[in-house]
């Protein structure tokens, strides 16, 4: 999303100059120090196709590297495993000097952009807006295209190396070429594999480095998952008629001992070709269910990976499924515990907001995505939904919008500045805390949003939360373009009050609490290091006294899955030990808060939650109320004239936010890449996973 940011008052900025400018340079320490770790990974990745690393490089490091404790996997765990997990804790801590000495910057431009700021955002620009990938900028191309162009260099490269050991001459020649050409796709597919977990990686320390968020991530995990699967399959599929042709198709049925396992390998992409046809657009929007339930087929695709290729290769793609896997179970700890629904608000457009009680030191950005699971409907379904609430403005409460029918996305948009209604509300929530109680200068906001009916016109009464009692519209610049297209004349369900529900505390209910990533960067690190740590020294026992005596480093006689199994056990429980005994830590002292939060009802006598919901209603009764309806303008019968509005903004930085149908997505898009005006800088919200 695009970026926020205000001017703090000088005084406050003069109480930690010292402390502040020290923990800056320790940030810029540690990021030369990751800057050169992630180039000498890079560099391996490029090489490693070429007979320079097999030959040379490699040779070398296993004769260095290659011991009685790790065996020849040592290799491997060095320079494909340690690298990104070193980057993942020192990037915690990274984070977390970032966050805790966190100071907001001005935005505004008095003067014109720079040279250089003007590149960059021409840069930043939709240059496709229609086709299969989606809205695409142009940094997000040319970074395509230089992947692609790695994958094309790789496969070139392998394809010449694998074709110039062949001595086969005569008309048996072509067999090996063809063995040689499948085997290689599969070489290219791993590095794809490799790169797959990372996007979905939810409290990931490595995506903040380069800027990004698991959420607006998404399609690239979708991009890599495409080119995986298709490599992948290419791979599979190439080998069933090369076994018939040279009369092996017996091949089909072997699990070799101590080699490539080819019955793993199909199992894995079967159960991989079930995954990606899920993901096929049509199922995922009228077949949720399938597609969710569809992709826990990861796991079996993964677990015969690895017996297919054995572990010593499955360290490749390990780190990104490692720290996935990592925080996949801290997501599961947090969730295995009831919450606590505060409060409801249905509106007359059939919506419901939804209002969950939050540990105080939870906090998040604005267009957060938070997954909710009904046990009633389903135990295992989750459903993602948009945050609606600011966790500055309402430190103990977190809020999801919820539409009873229909797609409750499809008529939602805000552009030039903002965004609205779910993903919006947040925003401008967060703008209204910054402006009120930090007295820090926001930036103008045009709020255009388009409904079907003029029932929908209640969404707008979200802005406000439902326990304000100070905050009103008045504070920010905000205005606020309303476009009724199905109807020509305003109804009175605008008008209506949104009816609050508040539920009573079940003493089985707690708040929610932060999941050891974004809101425990240090912890996450620790979780990372310890279990690492800790494989290592399990793995190493465990290949000194018992693996080695029977293999002695040969990898001929000690099975191949067996080495598999017990990496996977011991990898996985050092991963369970540490992050339940981090999460277990932090659960006592989430409890304390957790109590503070169940007692505030029963302070004082008068306190009652029946007076205390009576009195925010009122409030949303007179000023806050009125504060939207003089801020919004209210077109009926008609669609908003995208195209006018935003080149209307003249301002010399304009972000520009879309949400909603594809088709309003796309348009707004392309006005923006347009090249029309230099000072729209478009992002896009999308709600299709």
């Amino acid at each position: 999303m695009a970026d926020v940011r205000v001017e703090r008052k000088s005084s406050t900025n003069n109480n930690n100059n010292n402390g502040g400018g020290e923990v800056k340079e320790i940030r810029k320490v540690i990021m030369v120090v990751l800057t050169v770790v992630m180039l000498g990974y890079f560099v391996i990745w490029i090489v490693m196709p070429t007979n320079l690393y097999r030959n040379n490089w490699r040779t070398k490091m296993s004769a260095t590297l290659t011991s009685t404790y790790f065996g020849t996997q040592g290799t491997s765990l060095l320079i494909f495993v340690f690298p990104v997990l070193f980057i993942a804790v020192l990037g915690s801590v990274y984070h977390h000097l970032g966050k805790k000495y966190f100071d907001y910057q001005v935005p505004r431009k008095d003067g014109k952009s720079s040279g250089v700021t003007r590149w960059l955002a021409t840069w930043r620009r939709p240059v496709l807006v229609r086709g299969p990938l989606g809205i695409v900028s142009g940094v997000e191309l040319s970074f395509l295209l230089m992947f692609i162009a790695f994958l094309v260099w790789s496969l070139t490269v392998y394809l010449h190396v694998g074709y110039s050991k062949i001595q086969v001459k005569g008309s048996q020649r072509y067999l090996y070429k063809w063995e040689a050409t499948v085997f290689r796709l599969g070489l290219t597919g791993n590095i794809c594999l490799s790169l797959l977990f990372y996007p979905v990686t939810r409290g990931s320390s490595i995506l903040p480095l380069f800027g990004l968020t698991s959420e607006g991530s998404i399609k690239y995990h979708i991009w890599l998952g495409h080119l995986t699967m298709a490599l992948f399959t290419a791979h599979g599929l190439g080998y069933i008629p090369l076994w018939a042709v040279a009369g092996e198709i017996s091949e089909a049925l072997k699990w070799s001992k101590t080699d490539v396992s080819n019955v793993a390998g199909e199992l894995s992409l079967f159960f991989g070709l079930i995954l990606w046809a899920a993901t096929y657009p049509r199922i995922r929007r009228k077949f949720f269910e399938v597609f969710f339930y569809a992709h826990y087929l990861y796991i079996l695709f993964v677990v015969f990976f690895f017996f297919h290729v054995g572990i010593g290769y499955a360290y490749y793609m390990l780190p990104g499924f490692y720290l996935f896997m990592i925080d996949r179970y801290l997501r599961y700890l947090q969730s295995s515990q009831r919450v606590r629904l505060l409060s409801a608000r249905v509106l007359s457009c059939e919506a419901l907001e939804l209002n969950f009680v939050k540990s105080m030191s939870l906090s998040y950005n604005p267009t957060s995505i938070m997954f909710v699971n009904v046990p009633s409907i389903s135990k295992l379904q989750w459903h993602p939904f948009t945050v609606s609430s600011s966790s500055n403005l309402e430190q103990d409460k977190i809020s999801v919008v919820i539409k009873v029918e229909g797609k409750w996305h499809d008529t939602l948009v805000l552009v030039s500045g903002g965004s609205g209604i779910t993903p919006f509300i947040s925003i401008i929530q967060e703008l209204l805390f910054i402006s009120t109680t930090m007295k820090c200068q926001t930036p103008k906001i045009l709020l255009v949003s388009s409904f079907k009916k003029s029932s929908g016109l209640s969404m707008l009464n979200l802005l406000l939360p439902l326990s304000s009692t100070t905050s009103d519209l008045s504070s920010i610049d905000l205005q606020i373009k309303a476009y009724v297209t199905r109807e020509k004349v305003q109804s009175e369900d605008y008008l209506k009050q949104p009816q609050a529900i508040w539920f009573k505390p079940n003493a089985s209910d707690s708040p929610i609490t932060p999941n050891l990533g974004k809101n425990g960067w240090l912890w996450l690190g620790a979780i990372i290091a310890s279990s690492f740590l800790g494989f290592l020294i399990f793995m190493g026992i465990l290949t000194q006294y018992y693996i080695y005596p029977i293999d002695h480093n040969t990898n001929d006689i000690f099975p191949s899955a067996a080495r598999t199994i017990f990496t996977t056990l011991i990898l996985c429980g050092c991963m369970v030990v540490a992050a339940s005994g981090a999460f277990l830590w932090n659960k006592k002292r989430n409890a304390m808060e957790a109590k503070k939060i169940t007692n505030m009802e029963g302070i004082t006598p008068q306190a009652t939650p029946e007076s205390r919901f009576y009195n925010a209603d009122r409030e949303l009764e007179s000023l806050p109320h009125q504060s939207i309806l003089e801020s919004t303008e209210i077109h009926f019968g008609e669609r908003p004239d995208l195209k006018r509005l935003l080149f209307d903004c003249k301002d010399s930085s304009v972000g520009v936010l879309a949400s909603g149908p594809a088709g309003l997505r796309h348009e707004v898009a392309a006005i923006c890449g347009s090249g029309l005006v230099d000072n729209l800088h478009f992002e896009s919200i999308s709600f299709s996973w």
